[in-house]
Protein backbone atom coordinates (compact mmCIF):
# COMPACT_ATOMS: atom_id res chain seq x y z
CA UNK A 1 0.00 0.00 0.00
CA UNK A 2 1.49 3.28 -1.05
CA UNK A 3 2.34 5.77 1.91
CA UNK A 4 -0.13 8.51 1.69
CA UNK A 5 1.23 12.00 0.48
CA UNK A 6 0.33 15.28 2.15
CA UNK A 7 0.51 18.54 -0.21
CA UNK A 8 0.58 22.02 0.84
CA UNK A 9 -2.78 24.17 0.71
CA UNK A 10 -3.78 27.61 0.90
CA UNK A 11 -5.01 28.77 4.78
CA UNK A 12 -7.18 30.84 3.26
CA UNK A 13 -10.46 28.74 1.86
CA UNK A 14 -12.94 31.25 1.04
CA UNK A 15 -10.20 34.09 -0.83
CA UNK A 16 -12.20 36.41 -2.84
CA UNK A 17 -11.16 39.82 -2.82
CA UNK A 18 -13.12 42.89 -3.21
CA UNK A 19 -12.62 44.31 -6.66
CA UNK A 20 -11.94 48.31 -6.20
CA UNK A 21 -8.95 50.56 -7.55
CA UNK A 22 -8.13 51.87 -4.57
CA UNK A 23 -7.28 48.88 -2.92
CA UNK A 24 -5.60 45.76 -3.33
CA UNK A 25 -5.47 42.84 -0.86
CA UNK A 26 -3.55 39.58 -1.54
CA UNK A 27 -2.57 36.84 0.57
CA UNK A 28 1.58 36.69 0.57
CA UNK A 29 2.09 32.15 0.38
CA UNK A 30 5.50 32.47 -0.80
CA UNK A 31 7.19 33.90 2.21
CA UNK A 32 9.26 32.08 4.68
CA UNK A 33 9.19 32.97 8.57
CA UNK A 34 10.69 32.70 11.60
CA UNK A 35 11.01 33.84 14.68
CA UNK A 36 14.09 34.41 17.04
CA UNK A 37 15.31 35.31 20.48
CA UNK A 38 18.71 35.72 22.19
CA UNK A 39 20.10 33.07 24.17
CA UNK A 40 20.71 35.14 28.15
CA UNK A 41 24.06 37.34 28.21
CA UNK A 42 24.09 36.57 23.83
CA UNK A 43 22.06 40.16 22.84
CA UNK A 44 24.87 42.00 21.75
CA UNK A 45 25.97 38.98 19.92
CA UNK A 46 23.16 38.73 17.92
CA UNK A 47 22.87 41.79 16.87
CA UNK A 48 26.24 41.61 15.66
CA UNK A 49 25.65 38.45 14.01
CA UNK A 50 22.59 39.26 12.00
CA UNK A 51 24.25 42.58 11.07
CA UNK A 52 27.06 40.54 9.63
CA UNK A 53 25.09 38.06 7.53
CA UNK A 54 22.22 40.36 6.39
CA UNK A 55 23.10 44.38 6.97
CA UNK A 56 20.44 45.11 8.99
CA UNK A 57 20.67 46.42 12.45
CA UNK A 58 17.68 44.56 14.77
CA UNK A 59 15.01 47.18 15.80
CA UNK A 60 14.83 47.57 19.52
CA UNK A 61 10.90 48.36 19.67
CA UNK A 62 8.31 48.52 17.71
CA UNK A 63 10.04 48.86 13.63
CA UNK A 64 10.55 46.57 10.48
CA UNK A 65 14.00 47.31 9.15
CA UNK A 66 15.23 45.78 5.83
CA UNK A 67 18.36 43.43 5.10
CA UNK A 68 20.08 41.89 2.16
CA UNK A 69 17.06 39.71 0.86
CA UNK A 70 14.74 39.89 4.19
CA UNK A 71 12.76 42.09 6.77
CA UNK A 72 12.79 41.81 10.39
CA UNK A 73 10.31 43.04 12.78
CA UNK A 74 9.80 43.51 16.30
CA UNK A 75 7.82 40.94 17.96
CA UNK A 76 8.13 41.84 21.66
CA UNK A 77 11.06 42.50 23.88
CA UNK A 78 14.23 40.94 22.91
CA UNK A 79 12.21 38.78 20.38
CA UNK A 80 12.04 39.28 16.33
CA UNK A 81 9.84 37.76 13.24
CA UNK A 82 12.14 37.40 10.38
CA UNK A 83 10.35 37.35 6.79
CA UNK A 84 11.68 36.24 3.44
CA UNK A 85 10.64 35.37 -0.40
CA UNK A 86 10.56 31.11 -0.13
CA UNK A 87 12.51 31.21 -3.80
CA UNK A 88 14.96 28.53 -4.53
CA UNK A 89 13.22 26.92 -1.28
CA UNK A 90 14.79 28.91 1.35
CA UNK A 91 14.01 28.08 4.76
CA UNK A 92 15.13 31.01 6.92
CA UNK A 93 14.65 28.92 9.99
CA UNK A 94 17.25 26.64 9.18
CA UNK A 95 19.47 29.62 7.48
CA UNK A 96 19.10 32.11 11.01
CA UNK A 97 19.77 29.01 12.96
CA UNK A 98 23.06 28.44 11.16
CA UNK A 99 23.60 32.77 11.66
CA UNK A 100 22.60 32.32 15.22
CA UNK A 101 24.28 28.64 16.25
CA UNK A 102 24.77 28.83 19.78
CA UNK A 103 23.38 32.61 20.69
CA UNK A 104 19.65 32.20 20.09
CA UNK A 105 16.87 29.98 20.00
CA UNK A 106 15.12 30.14 15.95
CA UNK A 107 11.31 28.37 15.79
CA UNK A 108 10.23 28.03 12.13
CA UNK A 109 6.86 29.97 11.40
CA UNK A 110 6.06 29.27 7.71
CA UNK A 111 3.45 26.69 8.65
CA UNK A 112 1.74 28.39 11.15
CA UNK A 113 1.41 32.11 10.43
CA UNK A 114 0.18 33.45 7.11
CA UNK A 115 0.30 37.30 5.94
CA UNK A 116 -1.43 39.25 3.80
CA UNK A 117 -1.02 42.42 2.16
CA UNK A 118 -3.44 45.47 1.83
CA UNK A 119 -2.78 48.43 -0.12
CA UNK A 120 -4.00 51.51 -1.89
CA UNK A 121 -5.89 54.92 -0.85
CA UNK A 122 -8.57 52.89 0.88
CA UNK A 123 -5.84 50.61 3.06
CA UNK A 124 -6.05 52.66 5.99
CA UNK A 125 -9.78 53.09 6.26
CA UNK A 126 -10.62 49.77 5.58
CA UNK A 127 -8.17 48.40 8.35
CA UNK A 128 -9.40 51.30 10.67
CA UNK A 129 -12.66 49.27 10.64
CA UNK A 130 -10.94 46.86 13.32
CA UNK A 131 -7.33 47.66 13.89
CA UNK A 132 -7.61 49.50 17.34
CA UNK A 133 -5.07 52.16 16.76
CA UNK A 134 -3.90 55.46 15.21
CA UNK A 135 -3.01 54.58 11.55
CA UNK A 136 -2.90 58.20 10.63
CA UNK A 137 0.49 58.83 8.66
CA UNK A 138 1.72 61.10 11.47
CA UNK A 139 1.37 58.38 13.80
CA UNK A 140 2.04 55.00 12.14
CA UNK A 141 4.51 55.47 8.71
CA UNK A 142 6.19 53.06 6.68
CA UNK A 143 8.71 50.68 9.18
CA UNK A 144 6.25 50.88 11.91
CA UNK A 145 4.97 48.03 13.67
CA UNK A 146 1.77 47.28 15.73
CA UNK A 147 1.42 44.19 17.94
CA UNK A 148 -2.68 44.03 17.83
CA UNK A 149 -5.81 42.95 16.75
CA UNK A 150 -7.60 43.27 14.00
CA UNK A 151 -11.87 42.33 15.01
CA UNK A 152 -10.45 40.48 17.86
CA UNK A 153 -7.80 38.49 15.68
CA UNK A 154 -4.55 38.65 17.00
CA UNK A 155 -2.17 40.09 14.51
CA UNK A 156 1.05 41.52 13.76
CA UNK A 157 0.55 44.73 11.50
CA UNK A 158 3.42 46.48 9.48
CA UNK A 159 3.67 49.46 7.39
CA UNK A 160 5.82 48.80 4.20
CA UNK A 161 5.93 51.89 2.28
CA UNK A 162 3.82 55.51 1.62
CA UNK A 163 0.87 54.19 -0.75
CA UNK A 164 0.41 52.60 2.17
CA UNK A 165 1.12 49.76 1.84
CA UNK A 166 0.20 47.34 5.02
CA UNK A 167 0.94 43.61 6.17
CA UNK A 168 -0.91 41.41 8.50
CA UNK A 169 0.68 38.16 10.25
CA UNK A 170 -1.53 36.30 11.85
CA UNK A 171 -1.78 32.41 13.00
CA UNK A 172 -2.83 30.25 10.01
CA UNK A 173 -6.05 29.14 11.95
CA UNK A 174 -7.78 32.65 11.85
CA UNK A 175 -7.00 33.40 8.14
CA UNK A 176 -10.36 32.79 6.79
CA UNK A 177 -11.85 34.56 9.72
CA UNK A 178 -9.27 37.38 9.03
CA UNK A 179 -10.78 37.40 5.04
CA UNK A 180 -14.20 37.35 6.30
CA UNK A 181 -13.62 40.13 8.20
CA UNK A 182 -11.16 42.54 5.97
CA UNK A 183 -13.16 41.64 2.89
CA UNK A 184 -17.11 42.74 5.02
CA UNK A 185 -15.01 46.10 5.77
CA UNK A 186 -13.88 46.54 2.85
CA UNK A 187 -17.36 45.96 0.81
CA UNK A 188 -18.58 49.62 0.99
CA UNK A 189 -15.34 50.36 -1.65
CA UNK A 190 -15.85 47.51 -3.87
CA UNK A 191 -16.28 47.65 -7.46
CA UNK A 192 -19.74 46.39 -8.58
Amino acid sequence: MAEPTLQASSAFMSWHPPRTPDLAVSARETLTMASFAPARGKKDAVHAAIQAAYGASLPHGPARVEGKSIAFMWAGPDLWLAVAERGGDRDLAAELEGVLAGIASVVDQSDGRVVVRISGARARDVLAKGVPIDLHPRAFKPGGVAITHASHIGIILWQVDDAPTYECAMFRSYADSFAHWLFESAAEYASA
